[in-house]
């Protein structure tokens, strides 16, 4: 009989041991503490459309008063022609995931860093382009304009 008993008691404290190890394990995933979601772009960026950039070098240039000679230090004719020499340099293919930043825009971005020198994080917020991309575009587009004679 006492064989009985001992042999229940030890069912009994692996039965116990295994239920208070399952309880905890269950305790411990519910403590775990999760993370807030991050994105991969901030949300200034992620409204941003080549046609809101666009838009703004539009009515700039729609402007009578030279609003677009004070934004770029440089008159539309000569904007135009400066785009035309180099567009086909400076200008980037869409991919499936986002679609290229204009030449229009990759070259009034840099104009208005040349003409002002605004640190990249104001032309990131004129533009709503990273400072990241900034950093990218503004060599990218000055080596073609350093060769331009006109």
């Amino acid at each position: 009989m006492d064989g009985e008993i001992a042999t229940a008691a030890a069912g009994l404290l692996c039965a116990l041991a295994i239920y208070n190890y399952a309880d905890i394990s269950k305790r411990i995933t519910i403590k775990k503490k999760w993370r807030k979601r991050r994105w991969w772009i901030t949300t200034i960026h992620r409204n941003r459309t080549s046609a809101v950039m666009e838009k703004q070098i539009d009515e700039l240039v729609a402007e009578p008063s030279g609003e677009f000679k004070k934004f770029s230090r440089m008159s539309l004719n000569d904007f135009e022609y400066l785009l035309n020499q180099i567009s086909s340099q400076i200008s980037k293919q869409d991919t499936q995931l986002r679609k290229a930043i204009p030449a229009q825009i990759r070259l009034a971005i840099t104009l208005r860093y040349l003409a002002t020198g605004d640190s990249y994080e104001s032309l990131h917020f004129l533009f709503k382009i990273s400072p990241q991309i900034i950093s990218e575009i503004i060599p990218e587009v000055s080596s073609p304009m350093s060769g331009i004679e006109g």
